[in-house]
């Protein structure tokens, strides 16, 4: 062939290429994939350099969840056409896919250097940096979008959620409320409001948003996520629905499973318990005491650390207490998954379910044969790959069962643990120390702020208006929500002077021993407090809780059925109003309830550890062995 020829030959393939390259994004951009694919792959036969096919077909098999294959590609196109941006972003999402976050970083930023306005890979290593625990870097990033687009909706709701991590209600409120204002159907958006607002005692047009988030979810709607959701609503049912709607989106079961039945023989069962909160949290005070009670002749104990390493006494006894400790928080789902399987873990635990840094794409890829949801999210995760949910028959009645995905597995006093080990300090501060006047009845609530809903706080204010010269000790985590707790007093005719506010102290032990300066502890609805209710319990202080209808509001009634004390359990907002004016008005029943937990603390099983740890692992093990079995099935 003359070199005329040649050059035109390549001018026709090239015209060729390019009229099939534009036929072949407008078929991916209608969703013509299966079509798109095969002309991306018609180009590259004879056009193997193709940097904008490349790239297309990357993003194909991306979103496939082929992440090797959209590497192998991404690299082909950036040997060939090394300052095309579109390529290094599209690896950096391969390399994030496969869960090796800082190479992925390093593409993101190669793609940056190369375009430095390019939003969507500010976006995608935003959110990998907010992954990796970099919040500071991660908002930053998101910044820098809405510095080119001031209404950029992603870049948006990224800073508003970093903000709330920084904990900046008041900044995160009013980004939430310009989200909306410009996208209302924006997903989860109500939620988010509604939750963040709740976190600063912001009560404005609680019962419409509340309203509008239940309606929502009973529709199928992603207004609220399902954790955000438990702190407005009191239906085991709509709880279902919420997490359900959220595990769809959030976390759907992997196409392709790393376990896929395999029988392991291992001498000792492999238990490894996955979380964030593996430091000073109250899910590592509730779990220390049981971690370190485990029979090591039967479990060889793994920890698979998600969060961050905050130098605490607790960290130090978890890295103690473990066969095997993995800070794993570098690592990506797809990465922690595999190693979990080439471990042959034989009983995965998630304690953190859809909390803070979770992460639930864990389970999804379903990395080991029994797949636990306990502790540290207080309901169904909604997916069908969680194999069970660890409970007790008040926190799901066996009427409850069908609300929740999981097989419920029970414990056979209370699901929650505590740590026999914590001593409260001998010392109690005086009432002047801690802010409280000398007379009168003290009502204790030291529960997060999110929980106090407006129909409680009117309980409490016709509490304190019907029992003279009684206070109400808080433990407020803002300025901004103490501020707008007393305007709430004020507004419902109560001396904003009767609310007091603890502050923290460093110790737990001195912490608890603050208790002893209550009468009474006033219990949150609809989502009770959990572990600060059995701190209550433990420092000798009585709880008068109402028992709800869901998961989160039932916990402190199992509490108080494991410690012997019913009695203190209502059922009803006006029931418990009564119950606590009565027993406010009989100081004398307050002293023996007192005495009567004092003498329950020894003989009861809410504070017996090891009891529990011991049927914590029955259930591991009847759990293990139906794995083992098959269809030969242990009763649980």
């Amino acid at each position: 062939m003359h070199l005329r020829q040649l050059a035109l030959e390549r001018f026709r393939v090239r015209m060729n290429s390019e009229s099939t390259l534009v036929q072949a994004i407008e078929m991916q951009n209608r969703g013509e994939i299966e079509k798109a694919e095969c002309l991306f792959n018609q180009i590259l036969s004879t056009d193997p350099n193709n940097a904008a096919a490349l790239y297309s077909l990357s993003v194909i098999v991306i979103n496939r969840g082929d992440h090797d294959k959209a590497l192998h590609l991404a690299d082909i196109g950036i040997q060939a056409a090394p300052r095309f941006a579109p390529l290094r972003f599209v690896r950096g999402a391969a390399l994030q896919g496969l869960g090796r976050n800082e190479d992925a970083l390093k593409s993101y930023d190669d793609a940056l250097e190369i375009k430095p306005d390019y939003i969507e890979v500010l976006i995608n290593s935003g959110v990998l940096l907010r992954d990796m625990l970099r919040h500071k870097d991660a908002l930053e990033r998101f910044n820098q979008v809405l510095h080119i687009e001031p209404n950029y909706i992603p870049a948006l709701a990224n800073c508003a959620i970093i903000l709330t991590e920084f904990k900046q209600s008041d900044k995160a409120i009013a980004m939430f409320e310009h989200l909306l204002r410009l996208k209302p159907d924006f997903e989860y958006g109500p939620g988010l409001l509604c939750y963040e607002r709740l976190h600063l005692c912001d009560w404005k047009d609680f019962g419409g948003i509340s309203e509008q988030i239940v309606q929502g979810v009973r529709n199928g709607k992603r207004t609220c996520k399902s954790l955000a959701f438990m702190a407005v609503s009191d239906n085991a049912v709509d709880h279902q629905s919420a997490a359900q709607i959220f595990a769809q989106h959030y976390c759907p079961k992997s196409a392709t499973l790393l376990w896929n039945g395999e029988c392991y023989r291992h001498q000792k069962i492999k238990l490894a318990y996955v979380s964030p909160d593996l430091r000073e949290h109250p899910v590592c005070h509730l779990m220390a005491g049981v971690i370190e009670q485990h029979d090591k002749s039967r479990f060889e104990t793994i920890a698979i650390s998600l969060g961050v390493d905050d130098g605490s006494r607790l960290r130090t006894r978890m890295l103690k207490t473990f066969d095997h400790f993995i800070d794993a928080r570098e690592m990506g789902p797809t990465q922690i998954a595999r190693l979990m399987r080439d471990m042959e873990i034989d009983i995965a635990v998630d304690l953190a379910g859809y909390t803070s840094d979770s992460r639930a794409q864990i389970f999804a890829l379903k990395p080991a044969p029994v797949q636990v949801n306990y502790l540290g999210y207080p309901g169904t995760m909604g997916t069908d790959y969680m194999d069970y949910i660890i409970a007790d028959r008040y926190v799901i009645p066996e009427e409850h069962q069908q609300f929740y995905n999981e097989n419920v597995a029970y414990l056979p006093d209370t699901y929650l643990p505590t740590d026999a080990g914590v001593k409260v300090s001998d010392r109690t501060p005086t009432r002047t120390e801690c802010g409280l006047p000398e007379k009168g009845i003290v009502f204790c609530s030291f529960s997060h702020d999110y929980k106090i809903s407006p129909p409680l706080f009117d309980v409490w204010m016709r509490i304190l208006n019907r029992v003279p010269n009684s206070v109400l000790w808080l433990m407020s985590r803002s300025e901004v929500s103490q501020q707008n707790l007393r305007r709430e007093a004020e507004t419902r005719g109560v001396d904003a002077s009767r609310l007091i506010f603890a502050s923290r102290v460093p110790l737990i032990e001195d912490h608890l021993a603050r208790y002893r300066q209550a009468d009474l502890f006033l219990d949150t609805h609809p989502y009770n407090a959990h572990t600060t209710a059995a701190d209550a319990l433990m420092a000798g202080l009585p709880v008068v809780t109402y028992m709800g209808n869901a998961f989160p509001a039932r916990v402190a009634g199992s509490l108080l059925h494991a410690i012997g004390m019913p009695e203190l359990i209502t059922h009803s907002l006006q029931e418990y109003e009564s119950l606590v004016v009565q027993l406010a008005q009989t100081p004398a029943r307050i002293i023996e309830l007192k005495e009567k937990l004092r003498e329950h603390k020894n003989t009861y099983p809410l504070f017996n550890t090891e009891g529990f740890c011991r049927n914590l692992e029955s259930i591991y093990i009847a759990m293990w062995r139906r794995a083992q079995l098959g269809d030969i099935q242990d009763q649980l």
